[in-house]
This record gives structure tokens, sequence and C-alpha cells, in this order.
């Protein structure tokens, strides 16, 4: 027997992450999937250890450990945070929670392709606002509003144009929207924005109670492998995820070394100041090629290559996997011109500059 899956599920295109190896590279450098250059904080692996002594107890449910820590380290109120296994899993929940079949989701031309998915996997239609020069375009955006819109998906900064919206800008976007459509922040990169008129989310949720945050362990804090997130909520939609989220969905060293992570101010501060100057090295270097690059806060680039046969993306990544060196295509998100660069460690980023020096030389 043959069972057919809800309307829309079949239409999804399954969501394939950077890959992490080159056929006869014994040990590349992998720079696709903007995992952190310094690695988790020595707290966070101590913690994780710890916490290996207990492997046979189920996690408390609720990740009241974690909840607690994030509060204390934001000024937030623990009843309002949900935690997840990564951020991917909360986006996912909330669309669950709240879309029917013909509800319409509302998210950006380059955007995160989760949105798509999620929407496909609630038989609700996935609506697409233009980007202007692969920015957020807020004007875009609210034309595309309709009575139908039931969740708008904004990721800032974005994946993978490392552009942002102003605090002022993101406030403009949720005035236009009806009182019963839901705004989900997506604030992934957040830490690395250093820019004074940007505001992840925190202030827009404790004013409104159709604006949910999401934040992830998987960037700044280096903790990709253990999927760790949070979204600060109203009471309601709290409630709501509460309700459906897995019972034990974040590990016991998973919130152990969150928790830990969050705690060390300094590795942080070292990460943001890494990124931070070799995202300009990189920008500075990358430009003096004659590629475009981007301007970015995040801890990615977008780089786009001219279609001239030879200097094409699909020519620099095969020469780039040739020197050990993977970048990210971004064709599934409309961006069949770029790569996607992260910022890595000094040798990495070193080593990319040079072969894409070459690459444009030849």
């Amino acid at each position: 027997m043959t069972f057919a899956p809800k309307s829309g599920v079949l239409d999804i295109a399954p969501y394939i992450g950077g890959r992490a190896s080159v056929p006869g590279v014994a040990e590349p450098i992998k720079l696709s999937s903007n995992e952190s250059a310094l690695g988790a904080s020595p707290k966070a692996h101590a913690a994780y250890i710890e916490a290996a002594a207990n492997l046979s107890i189920y996690p408390e449910g609720s990740a009241r450990l974690l909840r607690e820590t994030i509060a204390e380290a934001y000024g937030l109120d623990a009843s309002r945070i949900v935690c997840g296994n990564g951020s991917d899993e909360l986006i996912t929940l909330i669309a669950n929670a709240y879309l029917l079949p013909g509800d319409e989701v509302l998210f950006s031309e380059h955007a995160f392709l989760v949105y798509k998915i999620v929407a496909l996997a609630n038989s609700a239609t996935p609506v697409v606002a233009p980007e202007k020069n692969r920015k957020v375009d807020v004007d875009a955006m609210l034309a595309k509003v309709s009575a139908k819109t039931k969740l708008v998906y904004l990721a800032n900064p974005n994946n993978p144009t490392g552009s942002y919206l102003t605090a002022e800008e993101v406030a403009r976007l949720h005035a236009g929207l009806p009182k019963d459509a839901l705004l989900v922040l997506d604030a992934a990169y957040a830490e690395f924005v250093r820019r004074n008129d940007y505001e992840a989310g925190v202030l827009l949720c404790a004013k409104h109670d159709n604006v949910v945050m999401t934040r992830t362990f998987s960037k700044i804090y280096g903790l990709a492998g253990l999927r760790v997130g949070w979204a600060l909520c109203p009471p309601a939609v709290a409630d709501v995820l509460n309700r459906i989220r897995g019972p034990f969905n974040v590990s016991v060293p998973s919130q152990a070394a969150a928790a830990a992570a969050l705690t060390d101010g300094d590795h942080i501060a070292r990460s943001v100041a890494h990124n931070s100057q070799w995202l300009e090295w990189l920008t500075t270097e990358i430009r003096t090629t004659g590629l475009v690059v981007d301007d970015s806060v995040c801890n990615f680039l977008l780089i786009q290559f001219p279609g001239t046969p030879g200097k094409t993306a699909d020519d620099a990544d095969a020469f780039l996997a040739s020197r050990g060196l993977i970048l990210r295509g971004v064709k599934a998100y409309g961006l069949p011109h770029c790569l996607r660069l992260t910022v890595g460690t000094e040798e990495a980023n070193r080593k990319v500059v040079a072969v894409l020096k070459e690459f444009m030389a030849r």
C-alpha cells in the first residue's frame, strides 16, 4: 500500500547543508556552514564532559536550567522562553502550531530555505517578496500581505546575503501586518552584528503579542553539533509550543554546554573580535580581485562571480575545492552566480584569499 502525504509535502526540495568533504582531499578546510571560527568555549566543553556522567537520566523537560541562564543573561522572563533542538525546530513548531491549509507564509526572496519547507509541510502557501540589491525590502514585503497571511518569517540578519534591517525598519514591517499574523524574527546571527541601529527583537517582543524571536547556539557559541536554540515568545505562544514540542527535546549535555557557553563572556568577546577583524579583511582583499562582495554583518560573505566562462561561481567552486577549500553554493537560494564564504581561522582566511586571487588571475 502507498500512503500519500498531505498536500505540499512532495513539493518540498529537501534541505541540503553545506558539504564537508572533497574527493581526493584528506583534510579540506570547510567554510560552507557558517560555523564558529574559534569553536566552542572551554567552559562549554567542560560542562558537556561533566554531563556525560548522567547520560542514563532524562533531561529536565522544560530545559529550566538553560531557560533561567538565558533569562538572566538577557533580563528576560524565563517562562516566555522555549528551548529547542536548534532554532530550526522552533521555526518548524511555530508553523506546525498555527498554519492551516490555504494560509499564507510570507518571507523574502533570498531567505532561509526552511521557511518554505515548513509552509509546504503544513499545506500552506509560501509567498515570496522580492528583495532590492539582495536586501529585504519592507515595502515589497508589505505589498504581499493579504487577509490569508498567517506567519511572516524575517531572518535578520539574513542568510545567505549577510544584510540586515534596522530596528526602525523591522518595526515598520510589524506595524503593517494584520494583528492576527505572527512575525517570527530569526536572529541566528545577532551576536555578530556591530551596528547601533540593529536590535535582535527583544524590544519588539516586549511590546507586542504577535512577535516571536528565535536564537541559536550554533553560530557564535560554536555548538552547531549539539543543536540548541531558543525562542522568546508571548505567553500564549510559549504555552502552545510547550504543548506540542517533544517532552525532552534538548539533551542533558546540550543544555549544560549551552548554559556554560552563555556565561563565558571572554570567549564570546574573542569570537566577536576575531569575526570583526577578518570579516573586514576578507571583504577588502577579495574586492581587490575584481569580485563583487556584498557588505555583511555576519560571520560570512556573499561573493558574486561573473558569467564569463572559466570565471563563474561553478568554476570557482571547483577550483577552490581542488585546493582543499569548501565554500557554499547558493543556487537553491536563487543566487546561482554566488558563493558564500564563512569567516574562518587566520590560516583559512589567508588561504582562501590567495586561491581566489590565483583563480581570478588565470
